[in-house]
């Protein structure tokens, strides 16, 4: 079998570390094995990843922890202006035109 650079974090999707051409963040991965508690090995079977790449991002994750503090804070952020932006269309009266 041809050994590749599974282990990778990459910035160039969606603004935030993840996995090397794939769409798994690492705040994602993190989540599942670390806030949810789901196995590495299962959290790798379901995005098809290598197990090295789930505890290299875990590794990520806690080696930049003002970069993923960042991430969360950009992320919150967003939604917050989602949030704001839907209340204001709720608010206008679309019969007041």
């Amino acid at each position: 079998m041809a050994e590749r650079d599974t282990r990778r974090v990459d910035r160039e999707l969606m603004g935030e570390p993840h996995v090397a051409g794939r769409r798994v963040s690492v705040r994602q991965v993190h989540a599942l094995v670390e806030e949810r508690g789901v196995d590495p090995e299962t959290v790798a079977d379901r995005y098809k990843l290598d197990v090295a790449d789930v505890y290299h991002a875990l590794t990520y994750y806690h080696d930049n922890p003002r970069e993923m503090r960042e991430v969360v804070a950009e992320r919150e952020a967003a939604m917050e202006s989602v949030r704001e932006s839907i209340e204001r269309s709720d608010c206008v009266d679309p019969d007041a035109a």
